[in-house]
């Protein structure tokens, strides 16, 4: 373990991801205070010293403490990294806004839109929180299990403030993770946002034994609707070439570690979403994410015609064989049009 550390921190939410950085972070020589939403989750990972539910088999460290007092933990600490699910980010700055002052930071490794709004979720944290406190990002091709593992990986943390930024880069980084910064926090967020989505499509595309070929198609193709759709949001075309797009649509689309991708296999062998959903058993950002996505191509007249077929498998019930012909059907086209 590296140097031990007298700069606490704060992840808030206990899932697969929220205890991999925990527990990365406690690695890294920084006690951390996990926050765990349900009071049985958390006296059961008290008592077992780890998250059997989400990440069994992988002990907790030393450093790593869990609690479910959310305000005793924010006046503990100046950095918070909250990751919770999208769609209970907002609250989860509601709940912590009475608690923080101008000392504290706020970074989130959640990947997705708020749904109902189709907001990033920087501009949630910037109307919830004043822009009071210095915010940043957390996202590349990152499994759970891998980096609670001690396995080689990295991302990207991205800020408006680039102290933060390095400094919450230089907490992730150690001799087996590494973790680079970005000014594109749009950018960022877009591109672990939408590969999401395209995961699903790459799993319905497996789940209906097509091969390699259509895998690698899907994955080049899917980046380009990501370029699009960032590029007309203010991000910069250079960011998803890098690990928050790129990097993160190719570990999602290939290996069944991936939630979105298992849903989308399950859709491919002809399971409903309620069933492949219940299934897996943990929150499958893409769902929600291909409606916020499908939306906002349409409100910015962006073509995405996989995330098209997607959204209406999910929510107009089309059979995924049609939605594969119609995107075999489309006109020919400039590859860079």
């Amino acid at each position: 373990m590296a140097e031990l550390s007298t700069h606490p921190v704060a992840v808030l939410g206990a899932g697969s991801w929220g205890t991999a950085l925990a527990i990365l972070l406690t690695r890294n020589g920084y006690p951390v205070h996990l926050w765990a939403h349900h009071q049985e989750h958390a006296e059961t990972m008290i008592d077992t010293r780890c998250n059997a539910r989400y990440l069994p088999g992988i002990d907790f460290p030393e450093l790593l403490q869990v609690s479910v007092n959310l305000d005793e933990i924010i006046h503990q600490v100046h950095d918070i990294l909250a990751v919770v699910p999208s769609h209970a980010f907002r609250q989860t700055l509601q709940n912590i806004k009475p608690h923080i002052n101008a000392e504290h930071r706020l970074a989130w490794a959640t990947k997705g839109f708020e749904h109902g709004t189709c907001k990033l979720l920087h501009q949630v944290a910037h109307e919830e929180l004043d822009g009071l406190i210095p915010l940043a990002v957390i996202s590349g091709p990152t499994f759970a299990r891998e980096v609670a593992s001690g396995l080689p990986g990295a991302v990207t943390v991205a800020s408006a403030n680039l102290d933060f930024a390095t400094e919450m880069a230089a907490m992730l980084h150690g001799d087996r993770f590494r973790a680079y910064t970005s000014d594109d926090v749009t950018g960022v967020e877009i591109g672990g946002a939408v590969k999401n989505v395209l995961a699903i499509a790459a799993g319905i595309a497996d789940g209906l034994g097509f091969g390699a070929n259509t895998r690698a198609a899907l994955i080049t193709r899917g980046l380009a609707e990501v370029m699009r759709l960032g590029v007309a949001m203010g991000g910069e075309r250079e960011t998803f070439m890098g690990l928050a797009g790129l990097g993160d649509l190719v570990l999602t689309c290939t290996d069944d570690q991936s939630r979105n991708r298992r849903l989308g296999l399950a859709l491919g062998k002809g399971n409903s979403k309620e069933q492949a959903i219940k299934d897996i058993g943990q929150v499958v950002e893409g769902v929600i994410t291909a409606h916020e996505v499908h939306t906002l191509a349409r409100q910015k007249g962006v073509d995405m015609p996989i995330i098209e077929q997607v959204y209406r498998v999910l929510y107009e019930a089309q059979d995924p064989r049609d939605a594969v012909d119609a995107l075999l059907g489309r006109d020919i086209k400039p590859e860079q049009a």
